[in-house]
C-alpha cells in the first residue's frame, strides 16, 4: 500500500510538551545508567531496557504490535536481521526483547541517547572500514558462541519502508562462524489516524536526527508493526546467497502488511 500524506497531529506548542516529556525520559535513562543499572543482574538490565524502551516510544506517541511470539533457539545464540527504516528501530526491538545491536559508530555522537545506546551493549563498526567489519565479525561470533542475541540492519542503510534494499552478506559470517541460526525480522510503520505506511518517522537522505525526531514528535499517533520469522540454517548456502534469500523472506514481510 501506498504511503499516504500524513496531516500533522499536534500544535508546535503540544509537540514541545511532548518532547519536554521525552528529555525527562531520556535523562530518567541516563541517571539508571549511573545508579541502579550497572548493580542489577543481567535480567533485570534486561527487564530495564525493554521497560525504558516501552515508555520512550509511549513518549513519542508510537504503539507496538509484534507477532508472533519469537521462537528463540534454546541453548544456543541467534543472529536477527532487520530491514532498517528510522533511529526508532533500535527502541521498537528493544520495546519487544533486547538484544545486541550493531550498529554505525555515528550513533556514538547522538546527543544523550549515543550514551544509552553504548550502554545496552551495542557493537559499533566503522563505515567503509574492511578492517574494522573484520574486528565486529569476529566479536560477534564471540558473542554468539556464548549464547546472545545479536541484531544487525544488513542494508547498511535506511530505506523509505516500502522496500527492502539488497542484503550485505558480510555480518553474516558471524553466524557461520559461530554455527548459529538467523531470524529474519520484517518492521515497517503505519499510520494510526489514516491510511498507508507512515512518512513521518523515517530517517534517510539529508535528515537529521532532530529534525527527525520532531517531525515524529508533530505528527501521530503512529503504529510500529514487527513481524518474526522462524530460525534458520544457512543449509550450505554461501553467505551471498543467504543473505538474499533473507531478504527475500523479509520483503515478503513488507508485501503482507508489516
Amino acid at each position: 500500500m501506498a504511503p499516504s500524506t500524513e496531516a500533522q497531529g499536534l500544535t508546535p506548542l503540544a509537540a514541545a510538551w511532548r518532547m519536554l516529556r521525552l528529555l525527562g525520559h531520556v535523562v530518567h535513562g541516563l541517571w539508571q545508567l549511573h545508579t541502579s543499572f550497572p548493580r542489577a543482574t543481567p535480567e533485570v538490565q534486561t527487564d530495564m531496557v525493554r521497560q525504558w524502551s516501552r515508555r520512550m516510544l509511549d513518549s513519542l506517541g508510537i504503539a507496538l504490535h509484534a507477532q508472533p511470539a519469537p521462537q528463540w533457539p534454546t541453548h544456543q545464540g541467534v543472529l536477527v536481521v532487520i530491514n532498517h527504516i528510522s533511529w526508532l528501530d533500535i527502541l521498537v526491538l528493544n520495546a519487544v526483547h533486547p538484544m545486541q545491536f550493531v550498529a554505525k559508530d555515528d550513533i556514538q555522537r547522538w546527543p544523550l541517547i549515543g550514551r544509552l545506546v553504548a550502554a545496552s551493549g551495542t557493537l559499533f563498526i566503522r563505515r567503509r572500514s574492511a578492517r574494522d567489519a573484520l574486528r565486529v565479525v569476529q566479536t560477534m561470533a564471540q558473542a554468539l558462541r556464548a549464547g546472545a542475541r545479536v541484531a544487525v540492519f544488513p542494508e547498511g542503510t535506511t530505506s523509505n519502508g516500502e522496500a527492502v534494499l539488497p542484503f550485505h552478506g558480510n555480518l553474516l559470517q558471524a553466524a557461520l562462524d559461530a554455527q548459529v541460526p538467523v531470524m529474519p525480522v520484517g518492521l515497517g510503520y503505519w499510520q494510526l489516524a489514516g491510511q498507508g505506511r507512515s512518512a513521518a518517522v523515517r530517517y534517510i537522505d539529508d535528515d537529521t536526527l532532530l529534525g527527525s525526531i520532531w517531525r515524529t514528535l508533530r505528527h501521530g499517533p503512529v503504529l510500529a508493526r514487527v513481524v518474526f520469522g522462524p530460525p534458520q540454517t544457512a543449509n550450505g548456502q554461501t553467505r551471498r546467497q543467504w543473505a538474499h534469500a533473507l531478504q527475500a523472506q523479509v520483503q515478503q514481510f513488507l508485501q503482507l502488511g508489516v
